[in-house]
């Protein structure tokens, strides 16, 4: 063989897959861009194709309006936003979403301007993902070799820090080592006042702060006064708006805004704003009032722009570098498409979480079920996200989890299986969901106790050992005892999937118990339990063998054991191949792949027979079941022509219609960082990433 003309076909492969994926970056066209991705309250989106089409939004849909306008050569151009009157539109000519980053390209004017949005929101430094702090960066150049008078201008609007338009708002300026520091706020300032699911928040402050006080002009007041001095002047007034506090009565009302003057640009020039929210306190945790984890050592929000500031280039570099390495193994584990759609998932998953520091120290790491029932801390929210925290960061896992596990040894919880939640976010006081503390009516038993063996030995399995298991001993068997009276064939019940409503003999559900008895044996071996072990292993075996009995449905497993002529996704059945438990033959899991690539719609493949929607999360998790890329991606790929097609322009549901790719519900939800257990299906990939952030 010619090793000059193999090395020539193995260039031009690498070229082909090169192009490719920079086809596929350039014509994804998310359902909605992040902008700003910290919580389930300082969350902002661009929900169209261009980011000037129309305002920014929360990721409920309700307008949190940033406003972003380029002065070229005394003619000025809106980036981002929508003004009723804009005077013209710069030209968007690309959108890219990366993990840490977003990237807008836009040309016009002889000019080329380059705009990111970077949340740095890097799992093995937790002072940095915690901290609240989105860096705007704007980089102008010349496209026609002669030199232009360039000035951008970025304001944020009033609907940041309030629930409802009619809510009062309060100003002010700072100067912070030099610096000016634009600082809105609700008036009243009623901290965690209230609970629920499609709110804003209306306590706290958001900042606003250049990278350096040259060049700068900055003012507080009336949205349309405010952008009108720039839009005449290339600059801002000198006097801010003395009106203050704002009434609710004067339409958009107060913003904050910074003017840049980048003077004349031939080459490029870079300069950045920080936009940044204090919340005080964000978390209720059984009545005590828990401050977010950048706070924990006493720190305040000068502290916080101060670092953001000085650290933004090593934040940058890092951050690229994350990006480019995490791109690169999804693209590997999964293809370009996978890739597209994992990057849009991961700032999505950290936004649906709160990290804060309990009364000790302790990190504890609240999701919000956003747009599903509003709570907090949900078992089978975790869940389905926690292949992101097993692979990114054990130790936010392990925050996930200890909310979960304190409040089941409490006297207050007096059921033998795992509860559902821990109450209506930001309110963690107590489950409320279906019978709540007083009944078992519309729990979750199998399922939430199934969930929190599995993930427990998942965590185990990444750490070497089960030492952190060993501390909840007495929880962990009560539930294993559960399933093992009522796990191989479940009574009329809930799964994680209750919209589907109650299903008795559930074929999915039982695989769960099933894996979980294993989990519960292997956690017992690893913590010097033989007798134990051994006891629950075989239970496991003879439960698996009994499934195959029960479910078996010709070339195919049922949607439930009385049920012939029924099928459904078998997702849990990845645990059996991730955690190496084999307690199913894998014969099982090739017969399932090879039905369901008989039963897919154009954008995936449903839940089960009843319904044509799916659920993107399970879907990932079922085509890991797949031996072979080809199969993986036949059934993994439908899902990012959903979100690259779907007409509902939202932060990724999870909740969709195979055949129309219209959401059924669901969006901004943490449990997209399911996606990630692609990932996990590598040994050295899983221990790379997790093993970063050990201490």
């Amino acid at each position: 063989m010619d090793p000059l003309r193999t090395g020539k076909r193995s260039f031009r492969l690498c070229l082909v897959l090169i192009t490719a994926a920079l086809a596929e970056a350039q014509t994804f066209r998310p359902p909605a861009v992040p902008l700003i991705a910290h919580d389930p309250y300082f969350s902002v989106w661009s929900m169209a194709d261009h980011l000037n089409d129309e305002p920014t939004k929360h990721w409920t849909g309700k307008n949190n309006s940033l406003t972003g306008f380029v002065r070229i050569d005394g003619k000025a151009f809106q980036v981002i936003g929508r003004e009723r009157n804009a005077p013209a539109l710069l030209h968007q000519d690309s959108v890219e979403v990366l993990p840490t980053r977003t990237l807008y390209g836009f040309s016009g004017s002889g000019i080329k301007l380059n705009l990111t949005f970077l949340t740095p929101g890097l799992p093995d430094d937790l002072d940095v993902l915690s901290r609240p702090a989105t860096y705007v960066e704007w980089t102008a150049s010349s496209s026609d070799g002669s030199p232009h008078s360039v000035q951008v201008y970025f304001e944020a609007s009033n609907e940041l820090v309030v629930n409802t338009p009619d809510e009062t708002v309060n100003w002010s300026r700072f100067l912070l080592d030099g610096n000016p520091v634009l600082r809105l706020g609700s008036k009243e300032q009623p901290v965690l006042g209230k609970r629920g699911d499609d709110l804003r928040i209306d306590w706290g402050y958001l900042y606003l702060t250049p990278d350096r006080s040259e060049g700068v002009t900055s003012q507080a007041g009336v949205h349309a006064e405010v952008l009108h001095g720039f839009l005449n002047n290339g600059k801002l007034p000198e006097s801010d708006d003395l009106k203050e506090p704002m009434p609710p009565r004067r339409g958009l009302g107060a913003a904050i805004g910074i003017a840049l003057n980048f003077g004349q640009v031939t080459s490029p020039v870079s300069r950045f704003l920080v936009i940044a929210y204090d919340d005080l306190y964000s978390i209720e945790y059984f009545h005590r009032r828990e401050v977010a984890w950048w706070r924990r050592n006493g720190a305040e929000a000068a502290d916080m722009l101060r670092a953001a500031v000085r650290e933004h280039e090593s934040l940058v570099a890092r951050s690229r570098k994350f990006d480019d390495e995490l791109m690169a193994d999804l693209r590997n584990a999964g293809g370009e498409p996978y890739a597209r759609l994992a990057a849009l998932a991961y700032r999505e998953t950290l936004a649906a979480h709160k990290l804060v520091a309990d009364a000790d120290g302790t990190p504890l790491y609240f999701p919000k079920e956003n747009f599903s029932n509003g709570c907090i801390a949900t078992v089978d929210v975790i869940y389905p996200s926690a292949p992101f925290t097993l692979l990114f960061s054990p130790a936010l896992l392990k925050a996930q989890l200890n909310p979960v596990l304190e409040y089941s040894r409490m006297s207050r919880w007096k059921f033998p299986f795992a509860p559902h939640d821990l109450g209506t976010y930001p309110w963690a006081n107590g489950q409320v969901y279906g019978g709540g503390e007083k009944t078992e009516e519309n729990q979750m038993p199998v399922e939430e106790s199934g969930n929190m063996l599995i993930l427990l030995a998942a965590l185990a399995q990444v750490e070497g050992n089960a030492d952190y298991a060993n501390r909840y001993w007495p929880e962990l068997t009560k539930w294993a005892d559960y399933l093992l009276d009522k796990g191989l064939d479940p009574e009329n019940q809930l799964s994680t999937d209750d919209f589907a409503g109650h299903l008795a003999h559930n074929a999915n559900l039982s695989i769960k118990a099933i894996l979980a008895l294993g989990s519960y044996a292997r956690l017992a071996e690893m913590t010097g339990r033989k007798d134990v072990a051994a006891k629950y292993r075989s239970k496991a075996q003879e439960f698996a063998k009994t499934f195959v009995e029960m479910g078996k449905d010709g070339d195919h497993y049922r949607l439930a054991f009385d049920k012939p002529g029924t099928w459904s996704q078998k997702y849990n059945l990845v645990w059996d191949k991730l955690l190496h438990l084999n307690l199913f033959s894998p014969g099982i899991a090739r017969t399932e792949v090879a039905y369901y690539k008989k039963k897919m719609n154009e954008y995936g493949l449903p839940l089960d027979n009843r319904k044509a929607y799916t659920k993107l999360d399970w879907l990932i998790w079922t085509a890991t079941l797949a031996d072979s890329p080809a199969d993986f991606r036949a059934i993994a790929d439908p899902g990012y022509r959903f979100a690259n097609e779907t007409p509902t322009r939202v932060p990724l549901s999870d909740w969709y219609d195979t055949i129309t790719a219209k959401q059924q519900g669901f969006q901004a939800r943490s449990v997209v960082g399911g996606l990630f257990i692609k990932l996990l299906d590598n040994p050295a990939t899983w221990k790379k990433y997790a093993t970063r952030g050990e201490k």
